[in-house]
């Protein structure tokens, strides 16, 4: 009889952890949806790597970032597929996720370069047991007030500051034929928004195409969007007029709100957890411009109806205020550049008879007056683009993507909870 029960007893403890094995392997496919302009697609070069372990604060994460050969690391469970591409030319690039799927001239080639996708599926590899897919979606130039602008923000609206100026047809920046204006703006209204949504269906469609470790029986789960984007809506002027003043960006908040929305409806997924990357250009002293966009950005995660479910990360704190302290300088050389080509009355060329090698050596001259060797040498080893894409900078992308895993994970938990 003893040695019954210890049989029964060896036989369901095996049962039970074949079961849990069992329901280990069939977890869903999780997935991710990342999607935005040019700072989604990702500028910063495969090269800047290094500037990551230049700080104690980064190192562990360059470490993350690299295999033992040093060559950057290829996940064993997370899939990306990633599309992109230019006017109406797109077409997309998938694999197991590895840096060189930022910015790509051919969608299936290596760019070289990384944007927050990297480093937002390594941590999620490791968050996960089940297999990870991210689906990306990006293009640069692209506004949210016309070429993501989702269904439930109907069509584009004109602005007051349009409609009183825009029939007129004279001013810069003012379309000389607004019948026609009007007529392109139609065909423009929410295209990258369908083209996004059209990719994602048609790779859960099949996810083992992307993701061979995708399991039918298991099925998959929608586990989180991030969204970076924000430059083009910045800068419009006429979308968004009155300069200077408070709640300018509103227009820019209500189309978010109706984007996620629309995403959730689209995909049929009511809760998906939704990160707002709000721009952090600049760093964490923007000029009021800057500052009243973020604040329009990361607007819609106090909502009522998106409380605990969407969450605004600030990417401000990742900008690198030493490169950025270079970039000035160089934005100060192309000024000097300028001002001797335009012959300005306060400057060296005020004449106009300096010859061009003068003009080039006394530009060579402010030059290395201005920025020291070792600034020269700090920029290469970490800048590889401009401004406007966090200058390239793989060490703010890497802390960008980790920050949005950490967030899309504390949102999951906290729906849990």
């Amino acid at each position: 009889m003893r040695q019954t029960s210890i049989l029964t007893g060896i036989l369901l403890t095996v049962l039970l952890a074949a079961s849990s094995s069992i329901m280990a392997q069939t977890k869903p496919l999780k997935v991710f949806i990342l999607a935005g302009q040019s700072n989604m697609e990702g500028h910063a070069k495969v090269e800047t790597f290094d500037y990551i372990g230049d700080d104690p604060a980064t190192a562990p994460l360059l470490k993350q970032m690299r295999g033992p050969d040093g060559k950057p690391t290829v996940c064993e469970g997370a899939w990306i597929s990633y599309f992109t591409g230019s006017g109406d030319e797109n077409g997309e690039g998938h694999g197991k996720l590895t840096a060189g799927y930022g910015s790509r001239q051919n969608p299936k080639e290596d760019g070289g370069k990384i944007g927050p996708e990297f480093t937002f599926g390594l941590t999620m590899d490791a968050a996960f047991d089940e297999p990870v897919l991210i689906i990306k979606t990006a293009w640069g130039g692209k506004s949210l007030h016309t070429d993501f602008r989702s269904p439930g923000s109907g069509p584009y609206v004109l602005s007051d500051w349009q409609k009183e100026n825009y029939p007129k047809q004279e001013g810069h920046g003012i379309p000389k034929d607004f019948e026609k204006w009007k007529a392109e703006k139609i065909k423009e209204t929410g295209v990258y928004y369908r083209l996004m949504i059209e990719h994602v269906k048609r790779v859960l469609a099949d996810p083992k195409r992307v993701c061979p470790d995708y399991d039918p029986a298991a099925g998959y789960e929608i586990a989180g969007f991030v969204w970076l984007q924000g430059w083009n809506d910045m800068v419009d002027g006429h979308t968004y007029p009155d300069r200077g003043k408070l709640n300018r960006f509103d227009r820019y908040s209500d189309a978010m709100a109706h984007f996620i929305r629309d995403v959730r409806h689209d995909l049929k997924a009511p809760r998906m957890p939704f990160v707002i990357g709000v721009m952090g250009v600049g760093g964490i002293k923007p000029n009021a411009e800057t500052a009243e966009f973020r604040k329009a950005m990361a607007a819609p995660a106090a909502l009522p109806e998106f409380r605990g479910n969407v969450m605004a990360v600030e990417t401000a704190p990742f900008w690198s205020e030493e490169l950025g302290a270079i970039a000035d300088k160089h934005d100060k050389v192309r000024q000097m550049s300028y001002f001797l080509d335009s012959r300005h009355k306060d400057h060296a060329n005020a004449d106009g008879k300096m010859t061009p090698e003068q003009k080039r050596d006394y530009i060579k001259k402010y030059e290395a007056d201005l920025i020291s060797p070792e600034e020269t040498a700090r920029w290469k080893r970490g800048a590889s683009n401009a401004g406007y894409h966090y200058l390239g900078c793989a060490k703010t992308f890497a802390q960008m993507g980790r920050a949005f895993a950490a967030s899309t994970l504390t949102l999951r938990q906290d729906q849990k909870q």
